[in-house]
């Protein structure tokens, strides 16, 4: 079976939790099926790569929906080149619609994997502009017509059904996503952490995750004026929606650090090894979401033996175990998909994560218990074999 696999991030340009999970699932996928990997950007040395396309020059002012327009570009010259495939198989709305192209000129199966939603991310209209629009559109169309969704969680799926009722229920089938424990272990060496600016000696909360106001991050800096003053709050945000949501975050960060010490911003993707160390040498990795389908990160931390503080949205209950993995806190969301009450949900967010600093003990416990989780729940082997199950089926 010839699976064609279409993405937008590939490593190494990757800035997000659907462009970790195409990574392992590749890997994983390339020993059960002949795989080709066709993704956005520049040629890649990986030999599942069967090509990198960037997009259409012309396209190059700087209004925002061209970045829509750009996206689609690629969209074409994905569905040109995976003739020959007998599924094809797309990550994010960046890639539905050459999929949903490719099903329609090669009559083949088109497999898509739900990451998140765009009527879940209204924030993306201060993005796109009138291109929310139309990266709406390309996801309503694919998955609408897909011969399978993928989502990746229960509630994911719940959201599935929701947005898009059309879609037969059947169609719609759930395989979490997963993590490589034998990659993200423990690791509580501290030789990275003071290049970092990160004190060893004092306790830490992590954040990793995109720019976005899907991510809580406003949230999460306004609940640190209330953490344990010799907490640091160690934050590693990447890729901003928007450059003025990147500049918003960096003044709160900027505003926040001169209040109180140990607030570190540090805007870039580690190297996984890096990565791995400061997250197993927290107290405490913190996801303060406001949509998660899944939450990836949480599943890295639990495999690095670290406690999880987490808002109770989307995927997430699925993956954090309240009071065994690590703490929910509840998040009650408007009509707008925005916190009705954020001055609750920050006082309560601040409480859980000074909880757990206060008793390392908990923490400790919860970590371990969210390694065991992890291994025995979120394995990229079996996320693979159920994967190609569902290829076959169709």
């Amino acid at each position: 079976m010839r699976v064609a696999l279409l993405t937008r991030e590939y490593p190494p340009e990757v800035y997000g939790g659907a462009g970790v999970h195409v990574e392992y699932l590749s890997e994983h996928l390339a020993h059960l099926v002949d795989l080709d990997v066709f993704c956005f950007g520049k040629p890649r040395e990986s030999p599942l790569v069967k090509a990198a396309f960037e997009p259409w020059e012309a396209i190059g002012s700087d209004r925002p929906h061209d970045a829509v327009l750009r996206t689609l570009s690629v969209d074409l010259l994905m569905a040109a080149a995976v003739e020959g495939a007998d599924v094809v198989h797309t990550h994010t709305w960046y890639a539905n619609f050459a999929g949903h192209l490719a099903r329609m000129l090669y009559d083949i199966p088109h497999v898509v994997t739900t990451h998140s939603l765009e009527p879940h991310r209204p924030w993306k209209a201060e993005q796109l502009g009138g291109g929310y629009a139309v990266s709406s559109f390309c996801e309503r169309t694919a998955l609408e017509s897909a011969a399978a969704v993928i989502a990746v969680s229960g509630a994911m799926k719940d959201d599935v059904l929701g947005c898009y009722p059309a879609i037969d229920p059947d169609r719609v089938v759930v395989i979490h996503n997963g993590v490589d424990t034998d990659e993200f272990t423990p690791d509580h060496r501290t030789d990275a952490l003071p290049a970092l600016g990160i004190d060893p000696a004092r306790p830490y909360v992590t954040f990793v995750g995109r720019i976005t106001r899907q991510k809580g991050i406003d949230l999460l800096l306004a609940a640190a004026e209330r953490f344990d003053p010799d907490t640091q709050l160690v934050l590693l945000p990447s890729a901003p929606d928007t450059p003025e949501v990147g500049e918003e975050m960096r003044a709160r960060a900027a505003a926040l650090a001169e209040r109180r010490t140990g607030v570190l911003w540090l805007e870039r993707v580690l190297p996984r090894p890096e990565l791995i160390q400061v997250l197993s040498n927290a107290v405490v990795a913190i996801c303060p979401s406001v949509y998660e389908p899944f939450g990836l990160v949480n599943v890295e931390a639990m495999a690095c033996a670290t406690a999880v503080v987490a808002s109770d949205v989307g995927g997430i209950p699925e993956i954090v175990v309240d009071g065994e993995t690590g703490m929910l806190v509840h998040l009650e969301l408007g009509p707008d998909g925005q916190p009705a009450h954020p001055e609750a949900f920050v006082a309560d967010l601040a409480a859980a994560v000074n909880a757990l600093v206060a008793d390392p003990a908990t923490a400790e416990r919860m970590g371990a218990m969210g390694r065991k989780r992890a291994v025995e729940e979120f394995s990229w082997p079996s996320i693979a074999a159920r994967t190609v199950e569902l290829y076959r089926s169709l």
